[in-house]
């Protein structure tokens, strides 16, 4: 089969790329580098036409309310795209619990991509994973200082973006789902204990306090970023992860 991978040089997307061509596929990678503007639809068409599945990793260059604006208008044109082109399939990668953090305008941005696919015109799929565990040094700069990292107990179940590239590619070569596929990691953290963890594996001594009002994670509110029953639970573990990183320092 033949793929279009618009966001195909990313991190998750040039992961899947390969996975599709290793199984014998011929997987495409677009991008605003490869002259494919899904805001503007420059190379759209082009990039979607005689493609069997698209398979949608783009995302919003911000994480505040502009990133709504974005998930419509590319959302928008790539189902026209592949409505035109005949496309059989269509795949976006979304993130478990999404529609219960309105409070983040990121999450309610990709809800609404959610909700523009399953009311489009092509037969899809979402796949919805946990945290990456490659963003978890991200997380932990945001309510950083040289001494303390103020975490809340949020609870995480890290996934690594290797894992989450294996399952969305599975999901593209497969039929339709019409429907979402839930993945998770392995072990689910309160995510100042991750913190802790990490820190430690890196050697960093600065200490963590509990702050449930500190960061992004604060506005999701019980487990509801936790992969939910018959979920998909991907094969490595964030210590196994985190030693391997450490190790190679990537």
């Amino acid at each position: 089969m033949r793929f279009a991978v618009i966001g195909g040089t990313g991190l998750i997307g040039s992961q899947v790329v390969r996975n599709l061509n290793a199984a014998g596929h011929e997987a495409v990678p677009h991008s605003l580098s490869t002259g494919v503007d899904v805001l503007t639809g420059q190379g759209v068409d082009a990039a979607l036409a005689g493609a069997d599945v698209v398979v949608n990793l783009t995302n919003s260059p911000t994480f505040d309310d502009a990133s709504l604006a974005f998930f419509q208008t590319s959302m928008d044109r790539l189902l026209a795209a592949a409505e035109q082109a005949g496309t059989g399939h269509f795949v976006i990668l979304s993130i478990v619990g999404v529609e219960q953090v309105p409070e983040l305008d990121y999450y309610r941005a990709k809800t609404l991509q959610e909700d523009i696919l399953k009311a489009g015109p092509v037969p899809y799929s979402i796949v919805r994973a946990t945290q990456f565990m490659e963003f978890m040094d991200a997380a932990l700069s945001w309510t950083a200082d040289d001494d303390t990292v103020r975490l809340p107990r949020t609870p995480l179940q890290p996934v690594a973006a290797a894992d989450v590239a294996a399952t969305v590619s599975d999901v593209a070569a497969g039929a339709p789902l019409n429907g979402t596929l839930n993945l998770g990691g392995p072990d689910t953290y309160p995510l100042d204990e991750l913190g802790r963890i990490t820190l430690a594996a890196q050697g960093d001594t600065r200490s963590v306090t509990v702050d449930d009002t500190a960061g992004m994670f604060a506005a999701a509110h019980g487990d509801v970023l936790v992969a939910p029953q018959g979920a998909r639970i991907a094969p490595t573990r964030y210590a196994d992860w985190l030693r391997a990183k450490t190790t190679t320092g990537r």
